[in-house]
């Protein structure tokens, strides 16, 4: 079947084999390329090949207890991925598509053992294996989410197990420089790195405080086989556990709880700045309990009970989670753990006010309230326009950086200049230049070319995409407009590549030149 054009060549494979046109662009190369390159680097391309041919990979990730398991569950929109400390907490787990819902235990050796989920529908929090012979796991779930996005849990960073820091430092890059003698030790094999690079995106879970190393975390983030950094392409933050936020601490808040955390997340946003696209609060309990089937009807009772106590009751026994489960009422103090385990005191607090509201409100209604009081639907939309909007350029550009690793890799001078020919004629085409401009913003938001802070905003708007009129910075503008700052500023970095920039900032500045002149063409001819 005929699936793109890239260069006067047609490229072919099933429905939706590659994700757009850059993608089959990359794959049309790999493939011209094979026969040219010995057997190591053949299998490599190999390899980038299936990578670019399977959903994107989002990788979870954060510090110990922020909550990214649970984020996991209410993204997916079932509760399989354990929350409580236990083996599988401390494993790398993939979550993908497949037609029969199954685990599969995958070992350091290469075996792999298929488990079943357990009664609840969860990974087993115990795998009855040895675990320190275990590289990770796979899920595989019938569930329509995974089917263009494969999720990734990641233990915690900071925890308190060496093999399980390794783990997630593996998926991130993050290898611990100044112990190198404990990152040697506890580096993963090559089932396991094979198991877990190809990692494309990240979204990153903080908590009320941004640490210095989620920071590097963040600078450190791999995607596939070579160094493509974390940056507002394909890097989210979220602030978990949102309703934890004291409101009084937060200027500007009102008091107001989400108001807080929203203005928390905006502050941390400009703390992570240029790593990551946006910081949006979540509140990851409330969603998965939502989301997974975990609020029932007979929660809904147990809460239009209390919200027929007096006010002075209710407000005391939501000051604190002991005050709420010991206090005198008609609701069983089991009954009331069972809701704080759920939905914790910011959500029953929610659902109470829902009830004052509309005191017939039926357990379906008062369950998609608490889903909007989560901040869920902020971060899907996020994850849909950063990263699955963007999925063929950001496969795309993994890949071709892949490729660039594998043949600097080889010891043939010649493959190596072959292959990196092949690049810069690919490069050299109109309609992969957006491969060169997201390479041009990795090496500014990652610092490797130092940029005054208004020229790296400008890199950022051009090279991510969103429409010509939003990387031109003129939403809504008219075409006349657009054609004229579009022309100007192609222009000016002309100009600024050549007189007054470093090596490093003329190289960007060529391509953002480009960048502009391309977008001028097309509001030229009407595109």
């Amino acid at each position: 079947m005929l699936f793109a054009r890239s260069g006067g060549e047609l490229v072919t494979g099933s429905e939706g084999h590659w994700p757009g046109p850059l993608s089959a662009a990359v794959a049309n190369l790999c493939q011209r390329l094979q026969p040219q390159v010995g057997p190591r680097t053949a299998a490599g391309f190999r390899e980038v090949l299936r990578r670019l041919s399977a959903p994107l990979q989002v990788a979870v990730a954060g510090r110990i207890k922020s909550g990214k398991s649970t984020l996991v569950n209410a993204l997916i929109g079932r509760r399989v991925a354990p929350t409580d400390v236990g083996e599988c907490t401390r494993l790398v787990t993939r979550f993908q598509y497949g037609t029969v819902d199954r685990v599969e235990v995958v070992f350091t050796d290469g075996r792999k053992q298929v488990l079943p989920f357990d009664s609840s529908g969860t990974i087993p929090p115990e795998l009855g294996v040895d675990i320190s012979t275990v590289s990770h796991l796979e899920a595989y779930l019938t569930n329509a989410v995974l089917r263009d996005l494969t999720v990734i849990d990641t233990p915690g960073l900071g925890s308190l197990d060496a093999a399980s820091v390794a783990r997630t430092e593996q998926l991130l890059g993050a290898a611990a420089e100044a112990e190198p003698e404990v990152a040697e030790s506890d580096d993963l094999d090559p089932v396991s790195r094979n198991a877990v690079a190809g990692a494309e995106a990240v979204l990153y879970v903080v908590t009320q405080g941004v640490r210095a190393d989620d920071q590097q975390a963040l600078a450190a983030f791999t995607a596939a086989t070579a160094s493509r950094e974390a940056g507002p392409v394909n890097a989210i933050a979220v602030l978990n556990k949102a309703d934890t936020v004291v409101a009084d601490t937060v200027e500007g808040s009102g008091g107001d709880v989400w108001k807080a955390a929203t203005l928390l997340a905006e502050k941390q946003a400009l703390s992570l700045k240029p790593r990551v696209a946006d910081v949006l609060p979540v509140i990851g309990l409330l969603a998965e309990t939502s989301e997974t089937g975990g609020f029932t009807s007979a929660d809904a009772d147990a809460l239009r009970q209390l919200a027929q106590l007096d006010e002075a009751s209710r407000m005391t026994m939501l000051m604190s989670a002991d005050l709420f489960t010991a206090w005198d009422c008609p609701v069983s103090a089991s009954v009331r753990s069972r809701l704080l385990e759920k939905l914790d005191l910011h959500g029953i607090a929610v659902a109470l006010h829902a009830l004052d509201a509309e005191p017939a409100i039926t357990a379906g209604a008062l369950r998609r309230t608490l889903l909007d009081s989560s901040g869920l639907a902020g971060v899907r939309g996020r994850i849909d326009a950063v990263f699955r909007a963007r999925s063929d350029g950001i496969k795309a550009a993994a890949a071709l950086a892949s490729v660039t690793a594998l043949a600097q890799a080889s010891g043939d001078p010649g493959e190596r200049q072959r292959v990196h020919d092949a690049i810069e004629v690919l490069l050299a085409k109109p309609e992969a230049h957006q491969l060169r401009l997201l390479e041009a913003l990795t090496l500014v938001t990652s610092g490797a070319v130092d940029m005054p802070v208004d020229l790296t905003e400008e890199v950022i708007r051009v090279g991510s995409g969103g429409g010509v009129d939003a990387q031109l910075g003129l939403r809504g503008r008219p075409r006349q407009e657009l054609e004229a700052y579009a022309l100007e500023r192609a222009g000016w970095w002309r100009s600024f590549a050549s007189f007054g920039a470093t090596p490093g900032q003329s190289r960007v500045a060529h391509v953002v030149h480009r960048a502009y002149f391309l977008l001028w063409q097309q509001v030229r001819e009407g595109g």
